[in-house]
């Protein structure tokens, strides 16, 4: 396989998405971006949109799943496939249109200043942002910042961010994250407990540019619940390590001062 030119390719899970998707791509590829694809067993129209796609843009790379896993299964498919690729780094973006990519460039000069960190989107939300989805998000902030026993996940469920690929796909293949819409969070935890590095960019989000969200309210909530379970016990496990690595930086802040 030819090596990449660029040391970042971008990840994008696709399901049913084919009336942004097209736009998500272009957006990506004017940042200077090659583009991985990951057909989550979409229907047939959209399986066709992506063809078309792949057949008009040479740096775009198609990935197809047989059937639908959820966003978790086919980003850590795209991710796997990047690190094997020769990437360094991946960043991933929704394909409905939601994330900015005039923000693009601004992650990827921090991945360039800190190549060892987690460059994650901190969200700024208008007006389209459900208040029933509001509610959850911050009920989910509250209990990551439980689980890391931090304030350091600002937020934990926006999927605009770059991977460090080495260190991700190793957590990946250890750990075995959610498949579905818990991905997102649980990626963020477990990447902290192993003292990986975060570094915050606020970006601009909007609810979704072609009217479709694969977020089932009830079913997805119930999942996460059950995910800061999971968690919860995962950081008791860990509690005399993460206490004493925050205890530490408190210490390292209080000298710097």
């Amino acid at each position: 396989m030819t090596p990449p030119k660029s040391s970042t390719t971008a990840v994008v899970p696709v399901y049913n998405h084919e009336h942004a998707v097209a736009n998500v791509v272009d957006g990506l590829l004017a940042a200077g971006l090659p583009c991985l694809l990951v057909d989550d067993g979409s229907g047939p129209e959209c399986a066709a949109s992506l063809d078309r796609i792949v057949a008009t843009h040479p740096r775009v790379t198609l990935m197809r799943r047989t059937r639908n896993g959820g966003k978790g299964a086919a980003v850590s498919d795209g991710l796997r496939s990047a690190l094997k690729t020769g990437y360094t780094h991946a960043i991933q973006v929704d394909a409905d249109g939601q994330h900015s990519l005039d923000d693009v460039s601004t992650f990827l000069d921090a991945t360039a200043r800190y190549p060892d960190a987690l460059i994650c989107g901190q969200p700024i939300f208008d007006a389209s942002m459900p208040k029933t989805r509001f509610l959850f998000r911050y009920l989910t902030h509250v209990f990551v910042w439980l689980n890391t026993l931090s304030l350091d996940v600002r937020d934990s469920m926006c999927g605009f961010r770059v991977y460090p690929l080495a260190a991700t796909v190793a957590m990946l293949d250890s750990e075995r994250p959610g498949a579905r819409m818990d991905f997102d969070i649980e990626v963020l935890v477990r990447l902290h407990w192993r003292q990986i590095r975060m570094v915050w960019i606020p970006t601009k989000v909007r609810y979704p540019q072609d009217g479709i969200s694969h977020f089932r309210l009830l079913h997805d909530n119930a999942l996460i619940t059950w995910l800061h379970a999971r968690l919860f016990l995962g950081m008791l496990i860990r509690f005399p390590n993460l206490l004493k690595h925050r205890l530490r930086r408190l210490r390292d802040a209080r000298h710097a001062s």
